[in-house]
């Protein structure tokens, strides 16, 4: 969508562009002046392949005391972006012919990384009227002898649900029956509302050894641009891991690492503000677009996405996308990008603008759908 809307944007129309996932604050100052700290003392050269070994201690301290998860340094991997981090994963563990289970609505960008690794992917779709909860029949009943992997993103997105540790372990208990690893992209990890809890599939009994952990600084801490994120992987899936990210990056930028340490180990209180704000906006849409015409949004559990239902307007998710793009100048994304399970819906992302820019966009949404 927002290449659809780039022609408009190039004519000079006022748009509000909800389909970013992508945060609006700036970084921390702190995280920002450790690394300009870092320039100035020469932190400018080659450095450990596996990513700074004091970053990896912080991370391995993180990892431990709010993941659950007990890994060593070098069971720890810095990469550029969570992004990199899955694409390693794939590129190390999926062979041709091999399948990959994803959970539906999905994240697109796994099915091409799993077509890059010659692999083919398979859906699991989830339930709208069960509020896209995890479905353990339907993860069976896609698996096959080919299936490697399964793709967990925990919180989801696009439908915001922090999954249960019922759920997790109905995913936990198919992998170690079947022999498959787990992709756990976590990203959205500290960005949860109301009390939801986050938890690591990789801390549940058995699934350790057999599960790739993904994390990134992008949401949280406001560093989307910095494209720094990490791994986390059981001593025997390292070697096959690295073969990958020291062939493509060899490893990520030494003075964004001084900078990722200060995020780590610094003071949380700006990310929680973060958070804290994106609460706040997600309230405001969520009561926004409960009061349009034909739609229905529940309360996401986490992440910085509504995905409101709007099958009550008799249109298309991508007829009405379009529509309100063209005539509302806002931009959403349309439910059906993220699979067959999510038509019938959009996705607002709530996180990427202000307070005002988004009481804005939920006016002219308003005055949209009472045209409709």
């Amino acid at each position: 969508m927002y290449e659809v809307a780039a022609r408009l944007d190039a004519e000079g129309v006022d748009l509000i562009h909800l389909e970013f996932g992508r945060p609006f604050a700036d970084t921390p100052l702190h995280i920002k002046e450790a690394t300009k700290a870092a320039l100035d003392a020469g932190v400018v050269h080659y450095g450990d392949f596996r990513g700074t070994l004091p970053l990896r201690e912080a991370l391995a301290a993180k990892l431990r005391d709010f993941n659950g998860l007990d890994y060593g340094v070098d069971e720890v991997l810095v990469t550029n972006g969570l992004t990199h981090a899955s694409f390693a994963a794939f590129m190390a563990a999926i062979d041709p012919g091999d399948e990959v289970i994803l959970l539906e609505p999905y994240y697109p960008q796994h099915i091409g990384k799993t077509e890059l690794a010659g692999g083919r992917v398979v859906v699991a779709g989830l339930d709208a009227a069960n509020g896209f909860a995890i479905s353990r029949q339907a993860i069976a009943a896609a698996i096959t002898p080919r299936t490697r992997m399964i793709v967990l993103v925990n919180p989801a997105n696009p439908t915001g649900r922090v999954y249960t540790r019922a759920e997790l372990q109905d995913v936990a208990d198919l992998a170690i029956a079947h022999d498959l690893l787990v992709l756990s992209d976590e990203v959205y990890e500290f960005i949860t509302y109301d009390g939801a809890r986050h938890v690591s599939i990789a801390a549940l009994p058995g699934m350790r050894a057999r599960t790739i952990s993904c994390f990134a600084f992008t949401k949280a801490y406001s560093m989307d641009g910095w494209r720094i994120g990490y791994l986390t992987a059981d001593a025997a899936l390292m070697p096959a891991l690295m073969r990958i990210t020291m062939t493509d990056v060899t490893h990520v930028n030494v003075f964004i690492q001084e900078g990722a340490i200060a995020a780590v180990t610094g003071p949380q209180a700006p990310m929680l503000a973060m958070v804290e704000a994106d609460r706040r906006k997600r309230d405001i849409v969520v009561a926004g677009l409960n009061r349009l015409p034909g739609v229905s949004c529940a309360v996401p559990e986490a992440t910085i996405y509504a995905f409101p239902d709007i099958r009550g307007t008799g249109r298309t998710s991508s007829e009405l996308a379009m529509l309100i793009l063209d005539k509302a100048h806002v931009v959403v994304e349309a439910g059906d990008f993220y699979g067959p399970a999510g038509e019938g819906h959009l996705r607002v992302c709530f996180g990427s603008v202000s307070e005002a820019r988004l009481i804005e966009a939920m006016e002219r949404l308003s005055v949209f759908f009472e045209s409709l």
